[in-house]
């Protein structure tokens, strides 16, 4: 895979709760050794790590803005986001431009991960829920399901619900 900008082809459909369920391809990085995925069609492009302008007042998370052929793109920290510490960049680190359904709209963002792995499907193409997480009184809400990859865990993020509480920057909606 090119990451570099690398564009998968995108539907922009929105990511409905999963039970089990039958997962398509799958954009798969790595935040904080932790094996993350996203649906493709919700990945509008894969960007080499660029300067942000940082935003004053701006919540930990936020990292600032980007200019992507002429639009400004809020780029959050994955890690930070996720209530993680904070890594330092690499020559590997990216940023996963994603469409977010956000206040009754549809919202670019940048999310900044450690490394992005693949393009894939995942092992037997199913995602399940994780019915423990009421047994355990921990809310994954951010999470819609897990998968294995090559047998290691992947938690498929749900990013509309990641983003729910996020206070973004007033920026124009996407189209």
């Amino acid at each position: 895979m090119r990451e570099a900008t690398r564009q998968p082809q995108t539907g922009g459909a929105a990511m409905a709760p999963l039970g089990e369920a039958d997962m398509g391809d799958v954009v798969t990085f790595v935040a904080d050794r932790a094996l993350y995925a996203v649906p493709v069609g919700r990945v509008q492009e894969i960007l080499d790590l660029r300067p942000v302008a940082v935003m004053p007042n701006a919540p930990d998370h936020l990292l600032g803005i980007i200019d992507l052929r002429g639009a400004n793109i809020p780029v959050v920290d994955l890690r930070r986001l996720l209530g993680r510490e904070t890594g330092e960049d690499t020559a590997q680190t990216r940023i996963l431009v994603v469409v977010v359904e956000h206040g009754g709209g549809r919202v670019v963002i940048g999310v900044k991960t450690d490394r992005v792995i693949e393009v894939t499907q995942l092992d037997e193409g199913r995602v399940r829920p994780l019915a423990e997480a009421e047994l355990l009184r921990w809310s994954g809400s951010a999470i819609a399901g897990i998968g294995r990859l090559k047998g290691d865990v992947v938690s498929v993020l749900d990013l509309d619900r990641l983003f729910e509480r996020v206070d973004l920057p007033q920026l124009p909606a996407a189209a």
